[in-house]
């Protein structure tokens, strides 16, 4: 009881009002300014998604990922190609241009096709992996040491007793958006 009282005595002898708060208040703010005009300079370009872009850099082309699977998907390169140009265009400041970009992505879809997983006593697949491969490369056109090439895979499982056409531009989309999440994040998200 008498360590709250003297709490309470304390606290009341280092209350501000009027003039003296404000001020306290004003050197308060100009204080996180400061520390903020000086850690944010070294960061580049920063947006709250993590990406860690240059400063300089204003623009990302996007080319085209050819489909060159054996197996042909017709509407998988489009798919891909648009999800990953979106993802930049939402999540960044960057512009983007057809071409020459400062920030540059380009590559092929290497393998797209479906494997029998989870074999069960009989021998009969009880799911069925969708599975998507592509090669990235990565330019950055004011940081060369960003620069990469790079595989990525991503797969999907579904049910054997499916029927692959009623559900492949779901599995697509769903492999494609996962794909774009790890080359955004090996491109621009330096943790």
């Amino acid at each position: 009881m008498i360590y709250n009282r003297s709490c309470k005595f304390r606290m009341k002898n280092f209350e501000m009002h009027g003039t003296g708060r404000l001020l306290l208040q004003s050197i308060s703010k100009a204080l996180c300014l400061v520390m903020l005009a000086l850690v944010v300079p070294g960061c580049g370009v920063y947006s709250f998604t993590g990406a860690s872009i240059p400063p300089e850099a204003k623009t990302i082309s996007v080319s085209n990922f050819p489909n060159k699977s054996e197996l042909v998907q017709p509407t998988l390169s489009q798919t891909f190609t648009e999800k990953l140009k979106e993802k930049f265009s939402s999540q960044t400041s960057l512009n983007l241009v057809p071409r020459n970009g400062d920030l540059h992505l380009e590559g092929e879809i290497t393998s797209y096709g479906t494997e029998p997983v989870a074999i069960t006593g009989d021998q009969t697949a009880a799911l069925i992996r969708l599975k998507i491969s592509v090669n990235v490369r990565f330019i950055n056109k004011y940081n060369p040491k960003d620069n990469f090439e790079s595989s990525f895979t991503r797969y999907e499982d579904y049910s054997s007793t499916l029927d692959l056409n009623s559900i492949e531009e779901a599995l697509i989309t769903r492999i494609s958006e996962a794909l774009v999440e790890e080359i955004f994040n090996k491109s621009v998200v330096n943790w």
